[in-house]
């Protein structure tokens, strides 16, 4: 039997906007500005930040690129009750019925009716990649973290596309349970 590692990587709060949002917070017209690729194809994180006001706090968060059909807040869950939010765990894009909040931007603001949540973690992996691990699309399975804080992580998507790169993402709260780190950043699909 084949092992079936996978790199792991972490991700902090951030946010997705509509290019109606994106024109309310910096004006008509605004161009995101690439700031560092990211392990997806044709992603990217972004210098520009918007404020996030929750029912307790706000928080400023980076904006990933490019553009989206909805607006999406991802928090984990120590940002989401640092903020205030009951946010749910959902897949991304699965934002129906999840808190919506106020965007602050350097030319104006928006309330949005929902976005607000705490992505579920997931792997995302290529055909030939999930035919390898004899995995499939929405397939649940286990990853086991090894290393000084060795855990099993339970729950995990399994999303295929020809337009993914092969990662694991889990958020800080996650990623610093089980000390993943650039020594330490593989896991083991183990069901």
């Amino acid at each position: 039997m084949s092992v079936k590692k996978v790199e792991i990587e972490g991700s902090g709060k951030h946010c997705h906007v509509s290019r109606e949002t994106l024109d309310i917070l910096f004006g008509d017209g605004f161009e995101l500005e690439i700031k560092k690729m990211l392990s997806q194809p044709g992603q990217y994180a972004t210098p520009h930040k918007i404020t996030v006001v929750g029912p307790k706090r706000s928080a400023e968060i980076t904006i990933l690129g490019p553009v989206r059909v909805a607006d999406q807040i991802e928090l984990s869950l120590t940002d989401a009750t640092y903020l205030g939010f009951d946010a749910p765990i959902r897949e991304s894009g699965a934002i129906e019925g999840s808190p919506g909040c106020k965007l602050v931007g350097p030319k104006g603001e928006r309330e949005i009716k929902e976005g607000v949540i705490i992505a579920k973690r997931h792997i995302h992996i290529t055909p030939e990649d999930a035919e390898k691990f004899s995995v499939a699309d929405k397939d649940i399975v286990k990853v086991k973290v090894h290393g000084d804080r060795s855990l099993i992580l339970d729950e995990v998507v399994i999303r295929v596309s020809p337009d993914f790169a092969t990662y694991m993402h889990v958020d800080y709260d996650e990623y610093n349970a089980a000390s993943i780190s650039e020594d330490n950043k593989h896991g083991e699909i183990v069901e």
